[in-house]
């Protein structure tokens, strides 16, 4: 039996004004965690759509078990035994357990659905996974971390060879990632082959066996992960030594938002934030680091006034903006890049143009003094605003009036910021900004970050990774259940005292 399991020869995919996938020969080894990896735009979710049969490919090969197939859709690719997790978790969260595990593959008896078999299935496949959850909970109940091993268990039920999982780690906990890298070697135990798709390289050097890595829709290096080292994957994804960019030396301004003994209360009677109080200047980055569930993204919210059961106060310029709706605080200048970009970032039925006006609008409105709610759109200077964020950004796309769906999720983001600095803000509050970014594209990020505060922006950032937290900061925060516990400038950054910091108070003593 050959020990390669999926083959490419010379696939390619051709979008209009784009090459994803330029003649790539890629190989999957049996029984191993293959690595697939590049920057943003490089191919990789192109390359996995195709073998999961959710795109075609525009010429090329595709040979499985040594046999050509034609993988013309997700359910040729699953009779193949390929199935996909994507980043963007496929769910029902009103639906249970079982009925997501089985949703489009029911287990039915002349026309009648059976709900006790599914049910029993269901445990089977969990108990496989050793995951202790009740197949009859709601979906939505659990934490996203379990959402993310019900997605494993959806793709098992159709009983898989291969196993695709593009970024399954990028919002779970370090002890989620703990569980499910043991999920993974049980699986390579039990012969099921993974692709696996990450931008955090510590893990990949941690699970992965085999790597290959895409450059601009190329395959430019294939090696296993015994022989490689960091600094090897970053020269071949980047074309070099990458090196960070240093920081800029701008003074600082006035203080321009100010949060006073900022409280929520969860639905549980909890506090997500418990009387959390601070400033920023003009001018200056503050990251907040902390875990899940610390409530740093309840604290993003609230600024942008999204919980209006918040108490305490908010100023921004030394005005109370504490009652204000969502859209006022906006026009002030108060403005958000959401964790999840696809759902609450990003309107997948419009252009990408349209999705980065989307919040400023009335930029780009002529009203009609006798018409009182008409107001035509100046599409020209619209576009002009949108062509200069693509620019500034790095944003790879073929024409602004394209699909949002058609970039990568990293060009998706970075649409989401623009979305953001076309409104204009005084205070950018950027949730997770470089969530499943790769590591050039994070680069890229940082620029932007460290660009807009130097021309005024006050920027306050949340993360979950000890190095970004400290990557452009000028001050860093340490949320942990719902308390401030620590505040550090950037020359006495402390790493031990920072993740000591961050410990849930449960957990101290």
């Amino acid at each position: 039996m050959s020990d390669v399991i999926i083959e490419t020869a010379e696939l390619s995919k051709v979008y209009p004004g784009t090459i994803a996938l330029n003649k790539v020969n890629f190989k999957v080894r049996r029984g191993k965690v293959n690595v697939l990896i590049g920057e943003n735009g490089a191919g990789k979710s192109t390359m996995m759509k195709i073998l999961a049969g959710a795109e075609t490919s525009s010429s090329g090969e595709i040979f499985v078990e040594g046999r050509k197939v034609e993988v013309s859709d997700v359910r040729a690719a699953e009779r193949l035994g390929i199935g996909i997790i994507f980043q963007e978790l496929n769910l029902f969260p009103n639906l249970t357990v079982s009925e997501n595990i089985f949703a489009g593959n029911e287990i039915t008896r002349r026309g009648s659905l059976q709900t006790r078999k599914e049910i029993d299935a269901a445990r089977a496949l969990l108990k496989r996974l050793g995951i202790s959850i009740d197949p009859t909970m709601k979906l939505g109940d659990l934490y996203v971390g379990q959402q993310q091993l019900v997605e494993i268990a959806k793709a098992l039920s159709k009983d898989v060879k291969v196993l695709i999982m593009d970024e399954p780690t990028s919002a779970l906990s370090k002890s989620e990632v703990e569980i499910l890298f043991k999920i993974i070697r049980d699986l390579k135990e039990q012969g099921i082959t993974i692709i696996y798709i990450s931008h955090r390289l510590e893990e990949i050097m941690t699970i992965g066996d085999n790597i290959t890595i895409l450059r601009n829709g190329f395959l430019v290096a294939e090696d296993e992960v015994a022989n490689i080292d960091i600094p090897w994957i970053i020269r071949n994804m980047v074309g070099s030594d990458k090196k960070r960019f240093a920081y800029s030396d701008h003074a600082l301004g006035e203080e321009v938002l100010t949060v006073k003994d900022v409280s929520l209360k969860r639905s549980n009677g909890t506090l997500a934030l418990d009387h959390v109080s601070f400033s920023i200047r003009a001018g200056e980055i503050v990251g907040i680091y902390g875990l899940m569930g610390g409530g740093r993204t309840e604290l993003m919210e609230c600024i942008l006034g999204a919980h209006p059961m918040a108490t305490g106060d908010i100023l921004l310029d030394n005005r109370s903006i504490m009652h204000m709706d969502i859209a006022d605080r906006i026009r002030l200048g108060v403005s958000l890049v959401p964790e999840n970009r696809q759902k609450e970032g990003l309107i997948s039925l419009m252009s990408i143009v349209e999705n980065a006006t989307i919040s400023s609008l009335w930029r780009f409105a002529v009203p009609l003094p006798l018409f009182n709610n008409l107001a035509p759109l100046r599409h020209k200077v619209e576009a002009e605003h949108v062509g200069d964020i693509v620019g500034r950004l790095g944003i790879k796309v073929g024409s602004i009036r394209d699909a949002i769906t058609s970039l990568s999720g990293g060009n998706m983001q970075k649409v989401v910021i623009g979305k953001a600095l076309l409104t204009m803000p005084k205070v950018l509050l950027m949730d997770e900004p470089t969530r499943g970014i790769d590591v050039g594209a994070k680069e890229d990020v940082y620029k932007a970050m460290d660009m807009l505060a130097s021309s005024g922006i006050a920027i306050i950032y949340t993360t979950s990774e000890l190095d970004e937290a400290t990557a452009v900061s000028n001050r860093l925060m340490v949320l942990a259940s719902g308390h401030l516990r620590a505040v550090m400038d950037r020359a006495n950054y402390d790493r031990e005292a920072i993740v000591r910091a961050s410990t849930p108070l449960a957990m101290v003593g």
